[in-house]
């Protein structure tokens, strides 16, 4: 028996999405994943704030291939703590196909990076999600930027809409490219011409700020299967900054319980025709933008 015992109320990945009727450019890429564990074999960290169920790298690397990726972006799961095991040995075993997004402590040495920059890993992942983790001060990830500034990596933020104001400076202040989750999880019962969200959109006007337009099933009110409510935020966002926009699927979609339901991911991947209108802007989006990001040796060959 499993030493860790998911969440009574978690809900598990869909167990059979469906196969998508869009079909994804050559090179696609699902630019913002997870993988838990599996938990006896890499273990959920002590002070993690919530238990999911397990679903490792095989499972993950299944999913692509049925939605008609090829590549992934692995992003360290919060239950994982700033222990990366899981996540490289994704990397270790995609055979090239996955680039990885770590969390570390201020105290990460330089072999420790080097050993995850072998791996795939390209990034850091700073969250002020308080639900999930406890923010330190701007000073701790001060140090964490200094450290990684030898191997180009970027920097992954991802917060709540109501947080910009607060940390704007920081955020602005940041010397690397920036990569927004979930365009900071805008209140999509507000306009998307609203200005909320027009000073995340002044933030998306610095040349270093990316953004993944992820996660309807996170942000939608409306609901599946075509969350329509999320569609004119991600459309703006790409349609207004086509060179540095990400899509992934969130899979396995952690902490629904509060959502209410499981997203089938060919119904994700169905939405992308409706947020990317044009071949143009799917390419950028799917391939283009994530290949320059993670996978930037191949765009210069």
């Amino acid at each position: 028996m499993s030493a860790f015992a998911m969440d009574a109320d978690w809900l598990p990945f869909h167990p059979s999405p469906t196969r998508p009727a869009y079909t994804p450019p050559p090179g696609a890429v699902d630019a913002h994943c997870h993988v838990f564990g599996p938990g006896d074999a890499f273990p959920y960290a002590a002070e993690r704030k919530y238990t999911p169920c397990d679903a490792g790298r095989e499972q993950l690397f299944a999913l692509r291939d049925l939605l008609g990726f090829s590549r992934n972006v692995v992003v360290q799961a919060t239950c994982h703590g700033t222990d990366n095991a899981a996540m490289v040995d994704a990397l270790i075993h995609s055979e090239g196909k996955a680039r990885g997004v770590a969390t570390v402590g201020a105290d990460i040495t330089r072999d420790e990076l080097a050993a995850m920059h072998e791996a795939g890993v390209r990034g850091v992942r700073f969250n002020y999600v308080r639900r999930l983790v406890d923010p330190k001060p701007d000073a701790y990830y001060r140090a964490i930027i200094d450290r990684i500034a030898e191997f180009g990596w970027h920097i992954v933020i991802y917060f709540e809409a109501a947080d910009l104001a607060e940390k704007w400076d920081f955020f602005t202040s940041l010397p690397t490219t920036v990569v927004v989750d979930h365009m900071g999880r805008p209140d999509v019962t507000k306009s998307a011409d609203g200005p909320e969200f027009a000073q995340f959109l002044r933030f998306m006007e610095r040349e270093n700020v990316w953004s993944k337009v992820t996660c309807p099933e996170r942000l939608s009110k409306s609901g599946p299967p075509t969350y329509d409510d999320f569609v004119p935020f991600a459309r703006s966002v790409v349609e207004r900054f086509p060179d540095r926009v990400l899509w992934g699927t969130d899979w396995p979609h952690p902490n629904l319980a509060m959502v209410g339901h499981m997203p089938d991911d060919g119904w994700l991947v169905d939405m992308i025709p409706r947020i990317a209108p044009t071949a143009e802007l799917r390419r950028k989006l799917l391939v283009d933008n994530p290949m320059r990001l993670y996978w930037p040796e191949e765009q210069a060959a």
